[in-house]
């Protein structure tokens, strides 16, 4: 069974359509790279799937549930589904520690000392242990980025989306969240993610999906859509990507 499926997914911001009958079928432990222009649907798509944004037509699917059936709680959906944005979204005034366990501690309920214990544990992983204590203004872009995946993974989502993550960093830092991602594949996460970074896609991707004027124009491996594409305007667009040194 896919864990997530997109089948014919419209969404119209009044007389303007972002995303266009579009399907997408994602599998257990794969890594999907949407990429394309912007204004081509990437973000619009991945807020749709978390249920941050209402569809006009077609139907989502996580596991195999029904997930924009009207009758289905939003809340209990996205408890499945970790989201993380090009900006960071930390709570200022909260440490490093503190934003990661919030959720756990007030919409799942865990006790705070397990809670603690998990989010140290996942900070180790990523060498930022001895930043739990710290404010995220006391943290560099590439460190509050990784915080921030971090908190998404704490709840231990089924689905990672991930959304230009390295867009908003200078980039001596975007180092650091890609190598963080390519640890997370490692570990088998499912994950859709949007990226104008065509370099890491082709190292991280099992799938890369080009997207134009709201649907996927073409799919497949990294080494084919990015190297060889068979749509003339996957080939303008990467002609463009090259032309900017970006891949």
């Amino acid at each position: 069974m896919s864990v997530l499926e997109c089948r014919g997914v419209t969404k119209r911001f009044g007389g303007h359509t972002v995303l266009n009958h579009l399907d997408l079928t994602v599998a257990e432990h794969e890594v999907v790279v949407l990429i394309g222009a912007s204004g081509s649907g990437k973000s619009t798509l991945l807020r749709c799937v978390n249920l941050l944004e209402g569809i006009d037509d077609g139907t989502i699917h996580l596991d195999g549930e029904h997930i924009t059936d009207p009758r289905v709680n939003p809340d209990r959906v996205r408890q499945r589904i970790g989201i993380v944005f090009q900006a960071y979204n930390l709570f200022p005034h909260m440490t490093v520690l503190d934003n990661i366990t919030l959720a756990p501690r007030r919409v799942h309920r865990r006790d705070r000392a397990e809670a603690e214990a998990k989010a140290l544990d996942l900070l180790g992983r990523v060498g930022l242990a001895d930043r739990a204590r710290s404010y995220p203004d006391r943290l560099s872009g590439g460190q509050q980025q990784r915080v921030a995946i971090v908190r998404a993974l704490i709840n231990e989502p089924r689905l990672m989306l991930l959304d230009e993550v390295t867009s908003a960093l200078d980039p001596e830092l975007v180092g650091e969240v890609l190598t963080m991602i390519r640890d997370l594949k490692a570990t088998g996460m499912t994950m859709v993610l949007a990226t104008h970074e065509m370099g890491f896609a082709r190292q991280v991707a099992d799938r890369v999906c080009f997207l134009e004027g709201g649907a996927v124009l073409e799919s497949g491996p990294p080494e084919q859509v990015l190297g060889d594409p068979v749509q003339p305007r996957t080939r303008q667009f990467l002609r463009r990507i090259i032309e900017a040194g970006r891949l």
